[in-house]
């Protein structure tokens, strides 16, 4: 009777073996999957979505890595990255009373908070610039930000600039750009932001 049991333990040992070599070959290919890189953009895309991010955000971070040959794993990295600048950006512009930004709007607060720029300086911003320049003057302030001033004299140039006639915070926006430029560095867009964390 032992003798029938212990030859039947040695048949069924190598189908439990397999068995368990099989559940851990599934589990490390659903591990594979979900860390896949279009996995991780199909994940971020999804949270853009039922976040109400404008998921074209995202799109023309896949599109522009693509163009120039970037490994999927770095596009996935920036779209991720992308993806969490929006979400503070949105997050800060809410608090600000601003509950429905446009695509360009969301993208240059973006990158504003990427340059530096704290949760409290865009949500003041956003409140004090007159809505057809708010962009330009989210714009405006993370380029004195990168450009190494300080957040309150940053602040005050732009609350100038605001207060004048309105070609000065056109000046400000040109003055800035070109010092940007003149070391080497871009200039963040008011309409599509570049230069920010996740950039390809």
């Amino acid at each position: 009777m032992k003798r029938n049991a212990f030859i039947l333990m040695l048949a069924l040992t190598p189908a439990a073996a397999s068995a368990q070599s099989t559940t851990g070959s599934a589990a490390a290919s659903a591990s594979a999957q979900v860390t896949a890189p279009q996995a991780r953009i199909d994940a971020a895309m999804e949270t853009a979505l039922e976040a109400g991010i404008p998921t074209s955000l995202l799109e023309s971070k896949v599109s522009e890595g693509k163009a120039k040959g970037i490994p999927m794993e770095r596009i996935a990295a920036a779209v991720e990255a992308r993806l969490q600048g929006l979400t503070r950006a949105q997050t800060a512009l809410q608090q600000a009373g601003l509950a429905a930004a446009s695509s360009g709007e969301l993208l240059v607060a973006s990158e504003a908070l990427s340059a530096g720029v704290s949760e409290r300086a865009l949500i003041q911003v956003t409140r004090d610039a007159p809505a057809e320049r708010r962009a330009v003057a989210t714009a405006v302030l993370a380029d004195l930000v990168r450009l190494g001033y300080d957040e309150g004299a940053a602040s005050a140039r732009l609350n100038g600039a605001l207060s004048g006639a309105p070609e000065a915070l056109v000046n400000l926006r040109a003055e800035a750009a070109a010092s940007l430029r003149a070391r080497g560095l871009i200039s963040v867009g008011a309409n599509a932001g570049v230069n920010g964390r996740g950039n390809l």
